[in-house]
């Protein structure tokens, strides 16, 4: 990293945040220097998406300024509640679910709406010839022509980053920019943002992944229930602490044991699965998965996880090839079959595929249980039965709402996501597909969900976990298996693999990764 100026470019001071009786964010301090990467740690619900839509301008703030510097670097007032302030005040954003518009070229992305409407031209050839600078200067090189469905997802995310660059941002706001990355591409993408960096970008790096933290950022501050709990320097602390801070305890580590694999209960021979609304297929897939164990499946998102997920959901058919489940052959799509067969399901999406949000706790508990006794009787739900039922999961999953009563949609992502697994887990399923268990969780929610899937695994489940973290693979998996285009590896004991390998096993260079290791 270069040599930091102590020149500030944002100033936060006071910012306070209330809705209703909630106070989301209390009296926020928090400045940023020229060239300086301030990565931004919290739980879910520490505060950090309101402070940032407070930055922006989506929100307005009830108490407190913010401050950036203008060109001469004096720091202005920044107008609360008008995004386009905040833009023309050089803040940009790169989400971590990109804005990009997948039939248009990378160029037209990148100009569109850098030009007004009333135009009848556009100065192209002058702003490819910026673009081409800008790319020369950053280091975040693109095929300018290439349309973004083409693009790998290391590259539409530089071109966010340049997006953001060409409209002049001068502070950079990143969130969870490595979610959807391989190891290779997080290690570019570092080496771009310290190359930035050296050139005077001010970075606000927002992960859970802490050990990039520690990897990228040169001071960390901490949010824990809309306060600031700690501001320090990245050199001379570590993951443990830093976990520790967030949450207001100490996180034990998560160990699996070894334990002897049990006979199988899933087998898939030659299978596929087409293409379903532009997704990737499953190509003549080969896997078994005993009980007693934890088969992970690696591999950038979009590359047949979902053709995958929904064969064993039962929420797609398989056209070529042997599905065994628990030594049945299966011939069609049933969900409900899958259900009643013992396969318990943690979606990829939990607000879309995982609850219904309007329905209360009790009712997203029942979801996939109302047909048993004693929870209906003669085709009539019993309710208090039911009741009963998810108050037990709330108590024994640490669920926090405010009852059996309460509203899905209005738990936080951590809750729902316990809601969801105490759902799956209570009923002791043989077979459990655990499809991005962990997504968008911080580090305390992330190991309560690794014990119960260890927990699970213990009493004698098998577990298909299907994760973009490598770090959760390594840390959860038996064996380990990726998928790239919709073909799936053989699968590696996890002692035997690194992420290096995994690394480019998803890029699809299964060759180079066996040579690597």
């Amino acid at each position: 990293m270069s040599n930091i100026t102590p020149t500030p470019v944002l100033r936060l001071q006071g910012i306070t945040k209330r809705f209703g009786d909630l106070v989301a964010n209390d009296a926020i301090d928090l400045e940023l220097a020229s060239g300086e990467v301030l990565a931004l740690l919290g739980e879910n619900g520490a505060g950090k998406t309101t402070l940032m839509n407070i930055l922006f301008g989506h929100y307005t703030a009830d108490e407190g300024q913010i401050e950036v510097a203008d060109s001469e670097g004096r720091l202005q007032p920044l107008p609360p509640g008008n995004p386009a302030a905040a833009l023309a005040a050089g803040i940009g954003m790169v989400h971590q679910h990109f804005t990009l518009a997948d039939n248009l070229s990378a160029f037209d992305n990148l100009v569109l709406g850098t030009e007004p409407l009333w135009r009848p031209w556009q100065k192209l050839g002058g702003a490819h010839a910026r673009l081409e600078r800008l790319m020369a200067d950053s280091g975040l090189t693109v095929d300018l022509s290439a349309r973004i469905a083409d693009l790998s997802v290391g590259e539409r995310q530089r071109v966010e980053i340049l997006k953001a660059l060409y409209r002049g941002a001068r502070i950079l706001i990143l969130d969870e920019p490595t979610a959807v990355l391989t190891p290779q591409e997080t290690d570019r993408l570092f080496e771009t943002l310290r190359r930035l960096a050296a050139g005077g970008l001010a970075v606000v790096f927002i992960s859970h992944k802490l050990h990039e933290v520690l990897a990228i950022s040169q001071r960390v501050t901490v949010l824990r229930g809309g306060k600031v709990v700690a501001s320090l320097p990245t050199a001379g602390t570590d993951r443990a602490q830093l976990a520790e801070t967030m949450v207001g305890r100490a996180i034990p580590q998560t160990v699996r044991e070894a334990l002897p694999p049990g006979p199988a209960i899933l087998r898939l021979h030659g299978v596929s699965v087409p293409a379903e609304a532009g997704r990737t297929p499953l190509r003549n897939a080969e896997l078994t998965l005993h009980r007693h164990e934890i088969l992970g499946i690696a591999g950038v998102s979009g590359n047949g996880q979902a053709a995958l997920s929904n064969l064993i959901s039962g929420l797609a058919r398989h056209e070529d090839g042997e599905v065994e489940l628990f030594g049945q052959l299966l011939r069609d799509a049933n969900p409900s079959r899958m259900v009643r067969l013992g396969v318990g399901r943690i979606p990829e999406d939990r607000h879309h595929d995982g609850v219904v949000g309007e329905m209360a706790v009790w009712e997203t508990v029942m979801l996939e249980e109302y047909y048993r006794a004693p929870y209906q009787r003669f085709g009539f739900l019993q309710r208090a039965a039911a009741r009963q039922r998810a108050e037990a999961v709330i108590r024994n999953y640490e669920v926090k709402c405010s009852g059996t009563e309460a509203v899905t949609k209005l738990l936080s992502g951590g809750n729902m996501q316990k809601l969801i697994l105490g759902r799956v887990l209570d009923r002791e399923p043989s077979l459990i597909l655990a499809n991005q268990p962990t997504r968008g969780l911080d580090v305390g929610a992330v190991t309560y969900v690794h014990r119960e899937l260890l927990a699970a695994r213990q009493r004698g489940a098998a577990i298909l976990l299907i994760s973009e973290d490598l770090d959760e693979l390594l840390t959860l998996s038996d064996r380990i298996a990726v998928l790239y285009r919709g073909r799936l590896s053989a699968s590696l004991p996890t002692e035997e693999v690194t992420i290096r390998q995994l690394g480019l096993m998803m890029a699809g260079h299964e060759g180079e990764a066996g040579h690597a290791a």
